[in-house]
């Protein structure tokens, strides 16, 4: 018996395993993962833990890292938009945008023209409508390639989608938030900010805390552990038993029900293990 079975550890990818949030702004070199988190996860699933990526990425670009990641429970990618068991490579739960949503898209982008459209797909393929520099910059981030579309039509666009994401300046981004809760979309879909600049839409009941506890039910776990730093991540950690966030994290996540460690780049997981082992 090791000092954590049954324990579900599970935690946010960016800027709380690996801090990415300065290349996303300047395009620059990402630094690397804290060496103290890499020894503190090895700990910790030598001791029965269970340990899991919940990111807002893609499958297609959270995959390219996943192999230098210890992991010895399936991800959750697409921000909650499916469970993917990277050993077997298969998707475990799957829940993709519905197909009359690129109609809905197609309005919202037309009301507002200046902003971008991420779509992306179960395999590597993703594409843009009306690409802007924040686009450029989070494929350098995300190390996917884009294709652009001009027409929001379904001989342009591929389907399904496993999620959409509009990217612009926050100001921008608040104003189609309340728009699209206006159009009553908050009813059919989850809209939520992944970063200041990043509107994430996925389908309702595709979020990081749904598929949190679908995870820990498949991994046969009673305890789950949250940690993350965005508003994105805010339905894992109100669902879970103990939550923290690192010293980054964004005003709204630190005023939630957490505990507050160090900087992701200081090692912020390590120092969530090390308070749980007491």
């Amino acid at each position: 018996m090791g000092k954590f079975d049954g324990k579900l550890f599970v935690s946010d990818y960016d800027n709380t395993y690996q801090f990415t949030e300065g290349a996303l702004r300047s395009g620059g070199v990402i630094p690397p993962v804290s060496p103290r988190n890499l020894e503190a996860i090895r700990y910790w699933m030598g001791e029965g833990g269970r340990f899991a990526i919940a990111t807002g990425r893609a499958l297609a670009a959270f995959r390219q890292h996943a192999e230098a990641i210890p992991m010895n429970a399936p991800a959750i990618v697409g921000n909650g938009g499916g469970i993917y068991d990277l050993a077997a490579q298969q998707y475990l739960v799957k829940r993709f945008l519905p197909e009359n949503v690129l109609e809905r898209l197609a309005a919202a982008a037309a009301a507002f023209p200046g902003i971008s459209l991420e779509m992306y797909h179960e395999g590597p393929l993703v594409q843009v409508f009306s690409p802007t520099d924040w686009n450029r910059k989070h494929a350098l981030l995300t190390g996917l390639g884009f294709q652009e579309v001009e027409r929001l039509d379904r001989e342009s666009v591929s389907l399904p989608l496993s999620k959409a994401l509009f990217a612009a300046e926050r100001e921008e981004l608040e104003a189609l938030l309340s728009y699209l809760q206006q159009q009553g979309w908050a009813e059919d879909y989850e809209l939520i900010f992944s970063s200041d600049h990043l509107l994430e839409l996925t389908a309702k009941g595709a979020n990081k805390g749904a598929m949190a506890l679908e995870l820990r039910e498949l991994c046969g776990c009673r305890e789950l552990i949250c940690i993350g730093d965005h508003a994105n991540d805010l339905p894992m950690l109100r669902v879970a038993d103990q939550a923290f966030a690192p010293a980054n994290a964004v005003a709204a996540v630190k005023a939630g029900p957490v505990q507050v460690v160090g900087h992701c780049l200081d090692g912020a997981i390590a120092d969530a293990m090390e308070a749980l082992a007491g």
